[in-house]
C-alpha cells in the first residue's frame, strides 16, 4: 500500500510538472529542420530543467528501444534491492548457457566464472551488455513485474516485451522493449531529481549511466569535461539514444527516438548516427550559447569503424 501511494504521489507530481512546462517554439522550429530530410521516422522530445521548456517532435509516438530497455530494467532491479529482495553485493555465478550475443563482455566469461550484481549492472549499462542484462531482467523479476513497475509510475507505453508473457505481437512489432521519447525522458529525469524510488538508489543509478562507452553519437557533441548520463539503442533499422547533459547553464535530457530507417548500415556514417550527432550539437550551442567548445578535428577517425 505505501509502495502504491508513493508511486501515485509521484505521478500526481509528473502530470503537475508537465502542466505547468513551456513550449520552447524556436527550439522545436531548429529541431523539426533537423529531422526533415530524414529517411525514417523521428521522434524528438527535449526538456530543460533549468527553464521548465520543451520541444517536442512524435513525442508521443511508440518507438523500439533496442537497448534502451536496459534503463527500465536497472529501475527495476534498484527497486528489487529496495525491497530488500537483492542487494548490490550479492555473489552470483555465471553459466555459460546465459551467453547471449551481441553488445557485452560476460558471454565471453568462463563457465562458473563468480560475479556480483554490481558488476552485471555496470555491464548492462556502460557496455550494454546482452548477456547481464536478460540476467538482470530475471532477477528484477521478469517482464511482467518491470511493466507492471512501469505502469505504475504513470508510463502507458514504456515496456520490457521479450520473455515477457503476453507480450508476442507487441515484441514482434517493436522487439526487446518499446517506449516513447517523451516517457523515456520522464523516467531519465526522475533518476536525475533524486526521485526515482529513493535518493540513494537513484544516485546509484545515474552514476552507472554516467560511464557510457557509446560516446560516438550525441556524446561526441559534448564536451568530455561536462557530465552526461546516456543509453543508447541500436538494431537495424532503428538506432535511438537518451541523453541528460548536467551543463553550466542547467541540465537538460534528450530523447531521439528512430524507426522504418531506410539507413540500416553499421558504419560511422549511418543516416540515423548522424542525426543524433547533429541534433546533440544544436542542443548544446543552444542551451550553452558562449560555448566555443566544438569536436576535435578528425575526432571521427578515432572511433570509426569500432566493433561493438
Amino acid at each position: 500500500m505505501r509502495s502504491i501511494l508513493f508511486y501515485s504521489c509521484l505521478l500526481l507530481g509528473c502530470f503537475y510538472q508537465l502542466s505547468a512546462q513551456q513550449i520552447d517554439k524556436s527550439l522545436e522550429k531548429g529541431l523539426r529542420e533537423l529531422v526533415s530530410d530524414f529517411k525514417g521516422d523521428v521522434g524528438v522530445y527535449v526538456y530543460n530543467l533549468t527553464t521548465n521548456t520543451v520541444a517536442a517532435i512524435n513525442a508521443d509516438t511508440i518507438f523500439p528501444t533496442a537497448s534502451i530497455v536496459k534503463v527500465p530494467i536497472l529501475i527495476g532491479v534498484f527497486d528489487k534491492i529496495h525491497k530488500g529482495a537483492l542487494s548490490l553485493n550479492d555473489t552470483l555465478v555465471y553459466d555459460d548457457k546465459r551467453a547471449y550475443g551481441g553488445a557485452g563482455l560476460m558471454q565471453f566469461y568462463k563457465d562458473s566464472t563468480v560475479t556480483d550484481l554490481r558488476t552485471l549492472i555496470s555491464l548492462m549499462i556502460t557496455m550494454s551488455d546482452n548477456t547481464t542484462s536478460l540476467w538482470c531482467q530475471e532477477l528484477a523479476g521478469g517482464g511482467e513485474t518491470i511493466n507492471a513497475l512501469m505502469a505504475n509510475l504513470g508510463l502507458k507505453h514504456t515496456r520490457v516485451n521479450s520473455r515477457t508473457e503476453g507480450r508476442t505481437k507487441d515484441w514482434d512489432k517493436y522487439g526487446w522493449g518499446q517506449t516513447t521519447p517523451k516517457e523515456m525522458a520522464f523516467l531519465l529525469t526522475k533518476i536525475r531529481n533524486r526521485k526515482m524510488i529513493n535518493a540513494a538508489s537513484s544516485d546509484e543509478m545515474y552514476r552507472v549511466m554516467s560511464n557510457s562507452f557509446y560516446t560516438d553519437y550525441s556524446l561526441s557533441q559534448i564536451p568530455p569535461y561536462i557530465q552526461t548520463a546516456a543509453k543508447q539503442g541500436m538494431v537495424n533499422t532503428s538506432r535511438s539514444e537518451l541523453v541528460m547533459v548536467n551543463a553550466p547553464t542547467g541540465d537538460y535530457v534528450f530523447y531521439i527516438g528512430t524507426k522504418n530507417n531506410k539507413d540500416a548500415s553499421w558504419g560511422f556514417d549511418n543516416e540515423a548516427w548522424q542525426l543524433q550527432r547533429k541534433i546533440s550539437a544544436y542542443l548544446w550551442n543552444y542551451f550553452n550559447p558562449t560555448s566555443d567548445w566544438k569536436p576535435a578535428e578528425k575526432f571521427q577517425d578515432l572511433v570509426r569503424d569500432l566493433r561493438y
